[in-house]
């Protein structure tokens, strides 16, 4: 009776293996196509994340967005973020580091180098970036797509993604575009690179590392968590 049990289970292997969420490759190398495919314009649609004082810190980021432009001859990728806390908008400028051969974009803040693993579904229109995907306490994953909500089949992949590596869909934090209060300024910015274009020189708050936009708030700070959100830098 045993043979013919053992033989049923193992008949049953390839199709419990078919149910099971496609577990993502971390270490796929970055090439031209993959920094074009990133180009543009993204939303932050969701996260998980097992950092200590993760939920507190992601409960004050209301909505984001960002524009990312590659260099495929410095392997740097500028960032341009904009990112709503309570009624406040944060503008941040940083340049982001790409090491093709492990997949990985990294970002310096004080003296420290933040990685993050870069992770493109078969949707061109999302893409995800994980945080130490190997360690059960730290890890983390971010989802953003080019336009404010992602489809129910785009959430589907990342939660498959979210499942395969060991975290709960009620782990996630979601955005909320109707609280994003970042559009005047990136209006202000639009304005301000047409300028730019016609010949203008002047300095403006495209310059400056950081703008805050709306009422001052206080925020909870965690560098590595902060470091997670790629349009969050403080």
């Amino acid at each position: 009776m045993a043979l013919p049990w053992a033989l049923a289970v193992l008949s049953l292997l390839p199709l419990l293996d078919a149910q099971s969420p496609a577990c993502p490759n971390f270490s796929v190398p970055i090439t031209n196509a993959s920094l074009d495919q990133i180009s543009g314009k993204w939303y932050y649609i969701a996260s998980a994340s097992h950092l200590p004082g993760y939920k507190e810190i992601a409960s004050e980021i209301h909505a984001s967005f960002f524009f990312f432009t590659p260099n495929h001859t410095e392997d740097t990728i500028l960032s341009r973020e904009y990112t709503t806390v309570g009624d406040q908008c944060l503008y941040n400028s940083s340049s982001l580091k790409v090491h093709r051969e492990n997949g990985t974009l990294a970002k310096s803040e004080n003296g420290r180098e933040h990685f993050r693993h870069l992770l493109l579904p078969k949707d061109p229109k999302t893409f995800m970036l994980a945080t130490f995907p190997e360690e059960k306490q730290n890890m983390g994953l971010s989802f953003f797509a080019d336009k404010p909500e992602a489809t129910p089949e785009q959430m589907e992949q990342f939660y498959d993604y979210l499942t395969c590596m060991g975290m709960d869909k009620s782990e996630v934090m979601y955005s909320d575009e109707k609280k994003n209060v970042c559009l005047p300024l990136e209006k202000q910015h639009d304005e301000e690179r047409k300028k730019e274009k016609e010949g203008s020189e002047t300095d403006t708050a495209l310059d400056y590392d950081l703008v805050h936009y709306g009422s001052p708030i206080e925020i909870p700070t965690h560098p590595d968590f902060l470091s997670s959100f790629p349009q969050l830098h403080q």
